[in-house]
């Protein structure tokens, strides 16, 4: 399929429309020459209303950890975007928003990471991705499997989330800024270098 009848298909998607809080508006970022794929949960609220990826506080600590600036981390060539979810599916019962959508991985995901063939690392952020992609080889819980984030580095990169509602799970965790986040970002640095 055309890219950009592709693109076209999801940005005129209402394969769950009845269950959203807004009209759809699948929120996605990629093009056939993006050479790392971030896979996250769902946009919030403020990402609907602006129709960018990462549009918020998570999407500055998210280029924090990566270590880009927000140019290159919204030029396409560099990052294609993905969600689990790709519109904002509303407010959780107890606090954040509910969980992603689950029609939308299925339905877009092989379609779009057929397209993409330079990319050369994939990030998954927070458990929805986590547990879509890593299935069984997943470590018990997300700590470990983010602790763990070598034994999947040659398809995928674990991390969580960058939500302000992780504060605890940061403070608890601070190997994650200490050994992880630097991992990370000498690999994004290589791969965004190399021509």
């Amino acid at each position: 399929m055309e890219l950009s009848n592709l693109h076209n298909n999801i940005a005129n998607c209402r394969i769950c429309a009845d269950f959203l809080p807004n009209p759809p508006k699948p929120i996605v970022r990629f093009s056939s020459n993006s050479k790392i794929l971030i896979i996250g949960q769902a946009p919030g609220q403020r990402v609907h209303d602006s129709g960018i990826s990462f549009d918020d506080k998570s999407g500055d600590t998210l280029r924090e950890w990566l270590g880009v600036k927000r140019d290159e981390f919204y030029d396409t060539d560099n990052f294609a975007i993905i969600p689990i979810g790709f519109c904002y599916p509303g407010k959780g019962k107890n606090s954040g928003d509910a969980p992603p959508r689950k029609e939308c991985a299925p339905q877009w995901h092989n379609q779009i990471i057929f397209s993409l063939k330079n990319v050369r690392l994939t990030i998954l952020i927070g458990s929805f991705a986590i547990d879509y992609y890593l299935k069984s080889s997943k470590k018990r819980n997300l700590t470990e499997t983010v602790r763990n984030f070598e034994e999947y580095y040659d398809t995928h990169f674990p991390i969580v989330h960058p939500s302000g509602l992780n504060f605890r799970w940061q403070a608890q965790n601070p190997w994650f800024k200490l050994d992880v986040v630097p991992i990370l970002q000498l690999k994004i640095k290589e791969i965004l270098l190399r021509q």
